[in-house]
């Protein structure tokens, strides 16, 4: 029962983890106390977009004319695209049930949490608990959707993420609370299928974490598309109401009173670090998460820990290869693996959301990058001008690129479109090569393409554009 590495949690940090570590040579184990593959395959990043799919789809029959293309009268059957989504979900997590056996990877069910200096107690579903020696223990215990407490989720009144991937029948009318990544898809998702939704942001303006001409772009789109938006304001109570509930909304002007089938609270995650044992190994925690340094070491010899519940982008790209530098770097000292990994550069990791239009970005904002001391060139390309846009009927969004007018280094680039998140990659590597902007205008991009709408972009940052 003992392990050269055991990782709690099996989602895209813990069980990538877990197969680096068998690569290297480490005898491994991964301890789940409910599904593989964590939340972002079961209830996460997988079937929501399975989700989306769907609206996209439907959204397509309703503007089939516009492709010369007579539909019928399209229907949702509500019981069919959920039940898509979690077929969708539980395909992926066989997928890594795969995974762990081809790698030699003992699989143990059960709630993990560590008993004292290299072990691991592990409590089954029936209550039975069995401890493991393990020589490392990295924890990848994620997160969950985080509760206000004047939100509480209830999975009736109140929902959370989960219980919006599987309602029981489609709700008329919803109030998504959060504009984050988790609200808008959602707010797409309910609003393409006919559901009456309302956002309710605090801050000034939706998708805040993004560049403003992003979240101008967005809520211009979603107002259109018959979305209502509310900003600077924040939800003070939820009653039930019949069928149905109340929320009592506090904005700028007043207090409000919004009536809707239910309440989908998207307000950010909270880090599972609960119940895992770590004061009884005095491991450091601040504001909520574990505290590491760049190679994921707690501050007790041996422990370590990776994804949503270390500071850092709550995202499963960044968890998964936290993993890896971390399972690399216990190998390196072991002398298993040839050098030190490289660390993460958190400035340069890509964030990616899946409403539609889709939204992705990497780098500096416009406005961050003037308040770093950089003087900026800023290039804009809209996809109205893009001819694979117009070709596809998604001319919505743009590419907006932010370059350092002294060296001419990549800051930033940040796109609203149809399918974004399939081409911002190119601004991650040309930033890790620190490729200057003379270097992308010099590489020729295939036309046509929306890929290509990031060279033009950086031809109008330039003064150099042809096709705008």
């Amino acid at each position: 029962m003992a392990y050269d590495v055991i990782v709690i949690g099996s989602g895209p940090g813990g069980y990538v983890a877990a197969i680096r570590a068998s690569q290297l040579g480490f005898k491994t184990a991964v301890v789940e106390r409910e599904s593989l593959g964590g939340i972002c395959l079961n209830w996460g990043c997988i079937p929501t977009k399975a989700l989306l799919k769907t609206a996209q789809v439907y959204e397509y029959t309703q503007h089939s004319k516009d492709y010369g293309i007579t539909i019928g009268d399209a229907k949702v059957d509500f019981d069919a695209v959920i039940k898509r989504s979690r077929g969708v979900a539980d395909k992926m997590s066989r997928g890594v049930q795969f995974l762990m056996k081809k790698n030699k990877i003992d699989v143990i069910m059960g709630t993990g949490k560590l008993k004292g200096k290299g072990q691991v107690e592990v409590t089954d579903k029936d209550g039975k608990a069995t401890v493991y020696d393990a020589k490392h223990i990295i924890l990848a215990t994620g997160a969950r959707a985080r509760e206000l407490p004047n939100l509480q989720i209830d999975g009736k009144n109140v929902i959370g993420y989960r219980q919006a991937m599987v309602l029981p029948q489609q709700p008329k009318s919803m109030i998504v609370v959060g504009s984050g990544a988790i609200g808008v898809e959602f707010a797409y998702f309910y609003a393409t299928l006919g559901t009456k939704v309302t956002i309710v942001e605090f801050m000034p303006r939706i998708v805040p974490v993004e560049d403003e001409d992003i979240s101008k772009e967005l809520e211009k789109i979603y107002k259109k598309k018959g979305i209502e938006i509310m900003t600077n304001a924040s939800v003070e109570a939820v009653e039930a109401a019949g069928n149905g509930v109340k929320a009592k909304v506090k904005t700028q002007t007043g207090e409000i009173t919004l009536e809707a089938d239910v309440v989908l609270s998207a307000v950010g995650i909270a880090a599972n670090i609960e119940n895992l044992g770590l004061e009884a190994l005095g491991i450091k925690t601040d504001k909520g998460r574990v505290t590491v340094d760049k190679y994921y070491q707690t501050n007790v010899p041996g422990v370590y820990a990776i994804g949503d519940m270390v500071p850092g982008q709550a995202l499963a790209h960044v968890a998964s290869k936290e993993g890896i530098v971390c399972v690399e770097a216990i190998a390196y000292n072991e002398k298993k693996y040839a050098h030190k990994p490289e660390t993460i550069d958190y400035m340069n990791i890509p964030g990616c959301t899946y409403c539609a239009p889709e939204i992705a970005s990497v780098g500096y904002t416009e406005k961050a990058a003037k308040e770093a001391g950089y003087e900026v060139k800023v290039g804009k390309f809209p996809f109205s001008a893009s001819g694979k846009a117009s070709a596809a009927g998604a001319t919505e969004g743009f590419v907006k690129v932010i370059f350092d007018a002294k060296y001419g280094e990549w800051l930033g680039t940040h796109m609203i479109g149809a399918n974004v998140t399939e081409i911002i990659a190119e601004t991650v590597v040309a930033r890790k090569l620190e490729t200057t902007y003379q270097e992308v205008l010099d590489a020729i991009h295939p036309h046509p393409t929306m890929s290509e709408s990031v060279k033009d972009a950086i031809e109008v940052a330039y003064g150099e554009a042809i096709h705008l």
